[in-house]
């Protein structure tokens, strides 16, 4: 029987960034569907405890540089742990992935290049027009997906991810979930693999 990963995640997330090709390789081996759930983390953080990253403590702060380097180092990932721009709205950008996703277009290689675009290559996933060339890397229509990315429909459905990630008591991102079994952080995701396999 074919399993399903909901994938709870942020565009503006390093780890999201270190585990996503990852994970798309991990559900492509076994056959498993992923469905992607990019949410509003913030609203998260509000209802479970979680802080913006401006608002940590500072040992918090170090903490999370630190353990960015090395998991940029012993994935080989080359990501540049402090980007011209982050922190940075991912509104647009997420309401963009929403709109593909309806489209039936590649989401898992659309979100890649968001987060590339923060995580390497120094882009602002705030500016629209940004967005719509990065939608054009992909082979889609930018500014077709930016057009419907503005309706309510979209809209409703980012609050719709947003609510189920409260709902299925998800806290940070990437979080994946499996059979009601919750998995957070990239570092998981060799449970995620166990997961899968059973």
């Amino acid at each position: 029987m074919t399993k399903t990963i909901d994938y709870f995640y942020s565009l503006t997330s390093p780890w999201t960034f270190l585990g996503h090709r990852r994970l798309l390789g991990l559900a492509a081996s076994v056959g498993a569907s992923i469905n992607f759930m990019p949410c509003n983390l913030g609203a998260v953080f509000q209802v479970s405890g979680g802080l913006p990253l401006p608002k940590r403590a500072p040992q918090r702060v170090a903490n999370r540089m630190a353990e960015l380097k090395r998991w940029r180092d012993y994935l080989g990932i080359p990501i540049n742990v402090e980007p011209k721009f982050f922190p940075v709205d991912a509104t647009e950008a997420t309401l963009l992935v929403i709109a593909a996703n309806a489209s039936g277009e590649d989401v898992g290689a659309l979100s890649e290049g968001i987060l590339r675009a923060v995580w390497i290559e120094e882009r602002n996933i705030a500016d629209r027009e940004v967005l719509s060339v990065i939608a054009d890397e992909q082979g889609m229509n930018g500014a077709a997906l930016l057009e419907k990315a503005a309706s309510a429909e979209v809209a409703a459905q980012f609050e719709a991810n947003t609510k189920a990630a409260v709902d299925a008591n998800v806290f940070g991102a990437p979080t994946y979930i499996i059979d009601g079994d919750l998995f957070w952080g990239q570092d998981r995701l060799n449970f995620v693999e166990r997961a899968l396999a059973g």
